[in-house]
């Protein structure tokens, strides 16, 4: 395959020359066919990743060969359709390859990160890097704005820095593999790794990069004496593994003693419980990797724990939380009594029943180190640790983050001497088996909820989500979007990606479920809607919705036992073969090129095969926007042929596959009859809808014809090289349409197929015969029709380019014949804009153009 792209990129460019269009339009088809290919099989590999299918480690093998090597054909076809000029491409698709050939091969895979990560620049696709409970602790801080105490990250990179620079990766494994044939015990094996451990040197980069995180930290914080509370955040902890209880944790560790306790916590990696754990689990060494997570110590007047949901009672509908004077170290441990609290779930979380105990004693962090029991003084032992306002606020704050993780959460939190709530950990809680007794029939339940709408659209993800709806509408509406809502949106954007962590569910009027954003939503298991063609129809912000995206069906109001079916599936399988799929799937669907006018949007950006295939689909529409025209290949026509129209068009047609029939392929003229080309001829009924196209004269003043004269004969942006030449080159699916009429000037370009994700319409406008100001006016009412009919728009004085993708066929042509009246009307509009009041004016001619029949621009 290299070989024969390569012949045929010295076959096709010589002397530099571009290739055919018919050659490059084939490429650019082939591109749309292999984008196509790739997001299925993405959509395949999270769907078995969900543990609801089996599979064998031959199909996650067969599965990553396929997409590696359809990957590597998009590239190459892509850089003929550019003529090589993203040939640096190939650099992050070798390194992407090579990380999953060695997670196919069994090698553990560290990425290449700092060794110190503070929590602010920790993200939920930090977790391979710093563990499950530091990527937790980070995303509640940063994402929720949650109170959680200051502090940093030692990641997974600085272990595998430690054990290489000690010589121990081939010790532990050859110990490691004595205990597994049974030649030593657990407890020996357990002693003899821990003392390794313990005894190798942290090297000196490391210990710099951790000294000066601490220094950071205090410096922040302005606290110079704080203790520091030193924990475990192994490879998968606090997510699909807990490893409750198998790690150490040490409290109100000094700045002096914070190296010596994270060799301690390295080594309890390989404590007897965890490594009989990992024995029981199937977790092969291979994924073993600790990361440690330093936090500023809490001086706690108060700590304790929250269950969102009571595992013991789940039907109750109910959380329960315990509260002990001191930090809160023994009472999860099991080693202390501690006030109980039952409160409702719902807002405004009622307190329904609490029980005070005596409480003599509490855990206390000591001056210079280190905790012990001290006795409480006698007027607290016997009162409730919490008042009535902060047990309601600890409740509200484990409802927002079980809405962010989208399950059940333990919680553990703290008060400080000031009456500050800290939040310390946040894991789920598994309590399926028990929750599932008590939804077994929900019909007389639902009956209670009115049913917004039922059936439309598509499931791209499975799930069932409650919660308030949020339309979005634009950027900033993304940047303000409130944790826990369900977006609301006219059509889908692999934007969506940057709300995904705190969005409960995704409902939009328009899109695939197999394109870009599809694939984001089965990445986070967002339960998602989409092509519903209603949704922001019917839904406004701020209404609480419970949408069940496994019936297709929206309901009026939170379904409470309907939601709880989310924590009924069962867990994701954990055998090795769905950890392997997981691990490989972070090198394939992860997408964090969102945005194709950031400056980031570059190969060098990359960081996956989904932004390598966003990447180039968006550059190769891009591409064959603005090709020239060149010449044409094959069979199909040579030159031009007129249309014969009633409107003074003028427009010549060149056709490379299909656009036209073939009876009519050497007439120097042809009628709209005998136009195959959909999105052509969607623009054409457009722009002789009758009453759209004004011949009336328009009276111009000297300075403003002037004026735009020059300025639009003198910019590349006017439209095609032949300045005054009416051209459209098209096929069966595809059209691009270049005019210029009176003083401005139109592209159109257009792929309209059976295939949803291939199709799109981008339309630039610019240009007038007045000046500046009416021009801009048109241009302004332009965009406006265009956003009010879902398109993408960005204005720039007198210059409007829009964009609308993923439709089908029908709404696809709907929006391209729109475009073709849009021209046509708003064709002399400049002239007659005398005032911005007459936007709106010329709004309401043209909606009612566009729903009740002809109606003339004057």
């Amino acid at each position: 395959m290299i070989r024969q792209v390569r012949q045929a990129l010295r076959r096709w460019r010589p002397l530099n020359s571009p290739a055919p269009l018919t050659v490059l339009f084939a490429r650019f088809q082939n591109i749309l066919k292999l984008n196509n290919q790739i997001l299925e099989m993405m959509a395949d590999m999270n769907d078995k990743s969900g543990g609801d299918y089996v599979f064998d480690r031959q199909y996650i093998r067969s599965a990553c060969g396929d997409m590696t090597d359809l990957v590597h054909t998009l590239i190459d076809n892509f850089n003929i359709l550019v003529q090589g000029r993203y040939r640096e491409l190939h650099e992050p698709f070798h390194r992407i390859s090579r990380e999953i050939d060695g997670e196919l091969e069994g090698r553990r895979h560290v990425p290449d990160m700092p060794f110190v990560m503070r929590y602010k620049d920790i993200t939920v696709a930090s977790a391979e890097v710093v563990g499950g409970k530091s990527a937790n602790l980070a995303e509640l801080k940063n994402k929720l704005a949650m109170p959680v105490p200051e502090g940093f990250a030692i990641t997974l990179a600085a272990f595998q820095h430690l054990l290489d620079e000690n010589h121990l990766s081939v010790k532990i494994a050859e110990l490691l593999s004595g205990w597994n044939g049974g030649e030593t015990t657990a407890m020996e094996t357990s002693q003899r790794i821990r003392e390794l451990i313990l005894s190798a040197p942290v090297p000196l980069d490391m210990q710099q990069a951790i000294r000066k995180a601490l220094s950071v930290v205090m410096k922040n914080t302005g606290n110079t004496r704080m203790g520091w509370a030193v924990r475990s955040s192994a490879l998968g902890e606090d997510s699909e593994h807990s490893f409750a209880g198998q790690f150490k944790t040490l409290l109100n560790i000094s700045t002096d003693g914070v190296l010596e306790a994270y060799g301690q916590i390295l080594a309890s990696t390989y404590s007897v419980p965890a490594m009989i754990y990992r024995r029981e689990k199937g977790i092969k060494d291979n994924e073993v990797a600790m990361a440690v997570s330093c936090q500023q110590t809490i001086p706690a007047l108060k700590s304790g724990v929250l269950f969102t949901l009571d595992p013991l009672a789940p039907e109750t509908e109910q959380m329960t939380l315990s509260a002990a004077w001191g930090l809160g170290a023994p009472l999860v441990d099991g080693k202390m009594q501690a006030d109980q609290y039952r409160i409702m779930r719902r807002y405004p979380h009622q307190i329904m029943q609490m029980e005070v105990v005596r409480k003599p004693e509490r855990w206390a962090p000591l001056d210079g180190g280190g905790c012990a029991f001290e006795a409480v003084p006698p007027d607290r032992q016997d009162r409730p640790c919490l008042q009535e306002d902060e047990v309601l606020q600890i409740a509200q704050m484990g409802m927002k983050i079980e809405k962010y993780f989208r399950k059940p959460q333990e919680v553990e939190w703290s008060v400080d001497p000031d009456g500050n709530i800290y939040i310390l950990q946040a894991r789920p809680l598994n309590i399926r088996a028990r929750i599932s007794q008590m939804v077994c029939d929900i019909s007389d339940v639902i009956q209670d909820h009115p049913v917004i709408f039922a059936h439309k659209g598509v499931i791209a993800q499975n799930g069932i989500a409650g919660g308030t709806t949020f339309v979005v509408r634009n950027e900033d509406d993304l940047a303000r979007f409130p944790a826990g809502a369900i977006l609301v949106a006219k059509q889908s954007s692999p934007k969506f990606a940057a709300v995904a962590g705190i969005v409960s569910g995704i409902i939009t009027d328009v899109g695939s479920p197999t394109g870009h954003m599809a694939t984001i939503v089965r990445e986070f298991r967002i339960p998602t809607i989409l092509n519903t063609g209603v949704a922001t129809t019917l839904l406004t912000s701020g209404r609480e919705i419970t949408m069940d995206a496994e019936q297709n069906i929206v309901y009026e109001g939170i379904v409470d036992k309907l939601c709880l079916y989310e924590f009924v599936e069962d867990a994701f399988e954990e055998t090795y073969e769905y950890r392997l799929l997981r691990r490989v799937l972070k090198r394939i669907s992860p997408l964090s090129l969102l945005d194709p006018k950031d400056r980031n949007f570059t190969p060098r950006a990359c960081r996956t095969y989904h932004d390598i295939t966003r990447f180039i689909h968006e550059k190769a529409v891009a591409a064959l926007i603005h090709l020239n025209t060149g010449p044409v290949g094959g069979k199909s026509r040579t030159s031009g042929v007129r249309l014969k129209s009633d409107i003074p068009l003028d427009l010549t047609m060149i056709d490379i596959g299909g656009g036209l029939t073939t009876d009519r392929i050497w007439a120097k003229s042809i009628e709209i009859t005998q136009i195959q080309s959909k999105p052509m001829l969607a623009f054409l009924t457009g722009l002789q809808s009758g009453g759209v196209w004004s011949t009336d004269p328009m009276a111009v003043d000297f300075k403003g014809f002037m004026s735009s004269l020059t300025r639009t004969f003198s910019t590349h942006q006017a439209g095609p090289k032949e300045i005054g030449r009416n051209l459209a080159v098209v096929s069966a699916e595809y059209a691009n349409i270049n005019l210029r009429i009176g003083y401005h000037f139109n592209l159109v370009d257009a792929y309209i197929s059976e295939q949803m994700n291939d199709n799109y319409a981008y339309f630039r406008f610019m240009g007038g015969v007045t000046d500046q100001t009416r021009r801009n006016r048109r241009t302004k009412l332009i965009a406006i029709i265009l956003e009010q009919n879902d398109f993408m728009v960005r204005l720039r004085q007198d210059l409007v380019v829009a964009r609308i993708k993923k439709l089908d066929s029908t709404r696809m042509a709907e929006k391209v014949v729109l475009l073709g009246r849009l021209v046509a009307f708003t064709r002399q509009l400049d002239a007659k804009m005398s005032n911005d009041g007459q936007i709106e004016h010329y709004l309401l001619k043209f909606k009612a153009l566009t729903t009740g029949g002809p109606v003339s621009a004057t």
